[in-house]
């Protein structure tokens, strides 16, 4: 294992951001995943996963059994690490401008597009070489002035040439899930599959540019723009959400490093007899077909259906009781699906997201995530 200490860009005289980077294995051996945990800070399930995944990989490594690089990022946010207001970790979102640290990560689809114009041909595997390396170069060429936009051009540098890219993340009280691209459901079941996921939502474009597609919708855009030529989408890119904020069990963390490790070696990253893989707990879904349920008004919330509960169209999830009248007001779900997130807090503003139901028929278009 190399590790590495990478410098960002200070917020003020005295002070020093930086980034810790374990690199496993040899690069440019073989396929090269990537895997950061926590870039939404407040998610500490994901730091407990990285440091469970590090001494497996290691394992790997002096077994020289890892046939390319393994790049590990502990900590993906040390501003939101460092993020305390009036007793509350605020990690989701800067507080110098209130971006959510997990959105408008740059897009180098345009740069690539042009620095590939005209050189690609007939080999599949050779115009994914060069986007890989235009990729890589357009990455390198980011600037930035402000301490958050500087973490998300590191990050991404790190990021952007890998074949795999798991983002580790988690819910307010959840279900283990993950999001990825529509075209690459396979890859997405299959690690699905090995994490026991509750819910596998897939969309091509679910808005504001986060982590993971940065790195994968850059593929899936130039293939479209360069067709004829043939370019085999070059990175499978996933956010992995591990259930909720405080599922920080080191059995479950030790769980899923195992699951993880077996995806990699199903992908080739490992030389190892890939392990079964279990019948998954639920099919893929689109993103589009996830239904936020909202508070009506303000109010305390009390919920009837518990993450992982399957749901009927119309059935009562949750009750939201006005302190000032006593009104009692049922928030039912309009689809079916599975309850597979809902807040922890028991305070609800008007509008608020209360829960999330994955249901099988679109309903949705535009923005999909959660701001």
């Amino acid at each position: 294992m190399h590790t590495e200490t990478l410098d960002l860009l200070s917020p003020a005289p005295g002070q020093r951001l930086a980034l810790t980077v374990h690199r496993f294995g040899t690069a440019g051996r073989g396929p090269k995943a990537y895997i950061q945990a926590a870039l939404h800070a407040d998610e500490v399930p994901a730091l407990l996963v990285a440091q469970k995944l590090k001494p497996r990989l290691e394992a790997l490594e002096a077994a020289g059994r890892l046939r390319g690089e393994v790049v590990l990022v502990p900590y993906a946010n040390p501003i939101g690490l460092g993020q305390s207001l009036l007793g509350h970790h605020e990690g989701r979102f800067a507080l110098d401008d209130g971006v959510n640290f997990n959105r408008f990560v740059p897009d180098l689809t345009e740069a690539v597009a042009r620095a590939v114009e005209g050189r690609l041909g007939d080999d599949g595997a050779a115009n994914q070489r060069l986007v890989r390396a235009a990729l890589a170069e357009a990455a390198a060429a980011l600037t930035a002035h402000e301490p958050a936009v500087d973490l998300k051009r590191r990050l991404l540098q790190l990021a952007i040439d890998a074949d795999i890219v798991l983002d580790l993340h988690c819910d307010s009280e959840a279900v283990m899930h993950l999001y990825a691209l529509t075209p690459q459901a396979p890859q997405a079941v299959e690690l699905g599959a090995l994490l026991g996921a509750e819910a596998v939502l897939l969309a091509t474009e679910s808005g504001d540019s986060p982590f993971d597609e940065a790195c994968s919708t850059p593929w899936l855009k130039l293939a479209e723009r360069v067709a004829p030529h043939p370019l085999p989408l070059g990175c499978f890119a996933t956010t992995v959400e591990l259930r909720g904020q405080a599922d920080t069990a080191h059995a479950l963390a030790e769980a899923d490093a195992d699951a993880l490790v077996a995806f990699l070696a199903r992908q080739g990253l490992v030389d190892t007899a890939a392990t079964p893989l279990p019948a998954p707990r639920c099919a893929p879904t689109p993103l589009a077909g996830s239904e936020p349920l909202k508070a009506p008004h303000a109010g305390v919330v009390l919920f009837h259906a518990t993450p992982g509960q399957r749901i009927e169209a119309g059935q009562c999830v949750a009750e939201v009781v006005c302190p000032d009248t006593g009104r009692v007001s049922p928030v039912h779900a309009s689809t079916a699906g599975v309850l597979y997130a809902r807040v922890a807090t028991r305070w609800a503003t008007p509008g608020a997201r209360l829960g999330k139901v994955a249901g099988a028929t679109p309903i949705r278009t535009g923005k999909l995530l959660s701001p």
